[in-house]
């Protein structure tokens, strides 16, 4: 009966040990993954995904889908991995970014460094083996782009880090259509020019209200070196300027009726939240339109798409109807 007991305590423990084990490695891989800022790349990722989808009238190769796919996100998350080490003591600063792994300790910096190594290696073996060497010198010029030059010089160097810095940010779905058809095109290049003047009035209206917080770190963004009033003039003039970009898609014939109509109702709604911002501030105001322009790239990427597939989305519907 002792025996029993002993061999059921033992077998108790050995479950214990092993659920904790579990555990940790849970935690650990949810730290890893915060390092790679998932919802970010989750948008990033959407766009190159649309890029893949619009370089071509006809369907996508699968190999190329999943690879591409996986080859830009890994190198997405490789260079937000690279942005947190290089930024952790800012981060440790504000608010927005003090529970980040590496201002919290959760992760130290040598971690950090070996996971992002990890990442942009498989993304440029990805690349390089199974899609095209022209996509994986793009991704790689993105990757420094981002986490080295922005981060580390422009970040610190000048009011306008976003606007310089934000080519990086609007390469994905430019890479996305070098991805399937292996060169850069003029509509390729167009998709990169949205994001591109989409990127300032989206970020400013961040740092509008974390102004302070961007003051504390030393960091010179608009609002801190010019003021909140030029800093929400600005906003409005961008959000004026890419109402005329987002227009040429329809102008150029990439894209149709409903794309237009979509992208003009968006279109006044941004343009709205930065009027009002501009003419009576707060930081519940600048708020919004931070969370409005998120969810603005997202569905004017997503009438691209359906308005590509127009067609081919009425004849499917017309088959389930009849």
């Amino acid at each position: 009966m002792a025996k029993g007991f002993s061999y059921l305590l033992k077998s108790q423990n050995q479950i214990a040990v092993t659920t904790s084990r579990r555990q940790h490695l849970l935690w650990l891989a949810r730290e890893y993954f915060e390092l790679t800022k998932p919802k970010v790349v989750a948008l990033i990722v959407f766009t190159a995904v649309v890029g893949m989808f619009l370089s071509t009238p006809s369907s996508l190769p699968l190999d190329i889908l999943i690879l591409g796919t996986l080859g830009i996100a890994l190198a997405a998350g490789s260079a937000a991995a690279f942005n947190h080490i290089l930024d952790q003591r800012d981060d440790a600063v504000m608010a927005r970014t003090r529970s980040r792994p590496l201002p919290t300790g959760q992760l130290n910096g040598r971690q950090a460094l070996m996971f992002a190594i990890v990442l942009g290696v498989l993304s440029m073996i990805i690349l390089v083996k199974w899609v095209n060497v022209l996509t994986a010198v793009l991704t790689f010029i993105t990757l420094i782009g981002y986490s080295v030059i922005y981060t580390i010089y422009l970040k610190h160097a000048t009011s306008q880090n976003i606007v310089i810095g934000g080519a990086a940010g609007a390469a994905p779905p430019m890479l996305g259509w070098t991805a399937v058809t292996g060169e850069v095109t003029g509509d390729a290049l167009l998709l990169f020019l949205i994001i591109f003047i989409w990127t300032p009035p989206h970020f400013w209206a961040l740092a509008l209200y974390r102004k302070q917080e961007y003051a504390r770190a030393g960091i010179p963004m608009l609002p801190v070196t010019h003021g909140s009033r030029y800093t929400r003039l600005q906003i409005l003039l961008y959000t004026i300027l890419l109402t005329a970009i987002t227009m040429l898609p329809f102008a150029t014939g990439m894209s149709g009726w409903l794309y237009f109509l979509g992208a003009m109702i968006l279109n006044v709604g941004f343009l709205s939240y930065s009027y009002k911002l501009y003419r009576h501030y707060s930081d519940a105001l600048a708020r919004k339109t931070f969370f409005y322009s998120i969810q603005y790239l997202a569905l004017l990427f997503a009438l691209l798409l359906i308005d590509h597939y127009r067609v081919y989305i009425h004849e499917a519907l017309q088959s389930a109807l009849y």
